[in-house]
């Protein structure tokens, strides 16, 4: 269940963050901050509930973290075609941040998914390590968004 906490803070961040990292091309509402600065504050709980998750929940931790990367990866889609279909309209300034922030998200996401593989095959004895990376990676992702949020706030 502290599981669960933890995923939809991924999907809240996948939620509201994306629409984040379009805000380096379009603007973003004083609504949006709020929210982003809410979502900042429930991942970092999540983050803490994720070092106190125990290997007897390791099952559903591999089902619902699966299940949120997929989720994660639907939003990652609908981002890119939405940077597509706005690219004309971009400046080249925007255009650069964007290259740059996707690269890294993809980055990010490639490492969520190499400690999920190592999650899903871990044993006891090495579950806080995973657990750990894991962690370590969910906060880097995050940290692109931070990052983005603030080369937006500084652009304007």
């Amino acid at each position: 269940m502290k599981f669960q906490r933890i995923i939809r803070s991924v999907i809240i961040v996948a939620a509201i963050a994306m629409p984040g990292i379009s805000s380096i091309c379009f603007s973003e509402t004083s609504t949006d901050k709020t929210t982003m600065e809410e979502v900042k504050q429930e991942m970092r709980d999540a983050i803490q509930v994720l070092k106190d998750y125990s290997i007897d929940q390791r099952d559903e931790a591999i089902k619902e973290t699966k299940a949120a990367l997929n989720r994660l990866d639907n939003r990652i889609d609908a981002l890119e075609t939405h940077i597509d279909n706005n690219w004309d309209t971009m400046s080249e300034a925007a255009r650069e941040k964007t290259r740059t922030t996707l690269k890294s998200l993809r980055k990010q996401r490639i490492q969520m998914a190499e400690w999920y593989d190592r999650l899903k095959s871990s044993s006891a004895a090495a579950w806080e390590e995973i657990k750990k990376g894991f962690s370590d990676a969910y906060t880097s992702f995050y940290n692109i968004w931070e990052k983005a949020e603030k080369e937006n706030n500084t652009a304007k």
